[in-house]
């Protein structure tokens, strides 16, 4: 019987072309990884809450109810956030008190949302948590920085699908974002006290 003549368009061995599969595999495995995994902040279960001084004598405190966006944790230990604000949305129980916050001081019409984004942020699950990233708001970008005891995930029963999220606090100067009215009657620091959750895409 006459040999079998070698394949001339593929010279190599099937094996070799396996060994190359796997390789591709794994690459794409370990590019998918390092990419981090993305989560979207559930509205329900998020928003912005506020707190400044009236008249040096009690706390007025407010919150935004429409809150959007995402964030992403990379198994490396590194974090990023997007979140955008409706301004318009604020909100403090007092219906002619928000109209005096849309026009005079948030001015929702002209600045209709305000973002928060940082990146490069280090974390590790139930523990604390220190989010350095910049503010938009009222026209104005400042560094504003955030942090919480810890960030914490779990299974969701109902959705079946990771949840992650934390109990943010931080400081600003609302001047420092161009909103002077009522200074100095109303206080110029705003306390901030974000709750967020995200939902595993």
């Amino acid at each position: 019987m006459a040999p079998i003549a070698p394949n001339r368009r593929f010279p190599f061995p099937a094996t070799s072309f396996a060994r190359v599969g796997v390789c591709l595999l794994a690459m794409n495995s370990f590019a998918a990884a390092a990419q981090g995994v993305a989560y979207n902040i559930d509205p329900a279960h998020s928003h912005v809450h506020w707190e400044v001084m009236h008249f040096g004598t009690s706390t007025s405190r407010g919150r935004f109810d429409d809150i959007a966006g995402s964030l992403q944790l990379d198994p490396a230990g590194t974090g990023e956030v997007s979140i955008i604000i409706n301004t318009g949305s604020v909100n403090t129980g007092v219906a002619p008190l928000n109209g005096v916050l849309r026009t005079s001081y948030l001015s929702t019409n002209e600045f209709p949302q305000a973002y928060f984004v940082a990146s490069g942020w280090r974390w590790k699950l139930d523990a604390p948590l220190e989010v350095r990233g910049e503010l938009t708001l009222h026209g104005a970008s400042r560094p504003v920085v955030l942090r919480a005891p810890r960030l914490h995930c779990y299974t969701h029963p109902m959705l079946n699908r990771e949840v992650c999220g934390a109990d943010l606090e931080g400081d600003l100067r609302r001047s420092d974002f161009g909103i002077t009215d009522g200074l100095p009657f109303i206080g110029d620091k705003v306390h901030l006290v974000i709750q967020v959750e995200a939902i595993r895409n």
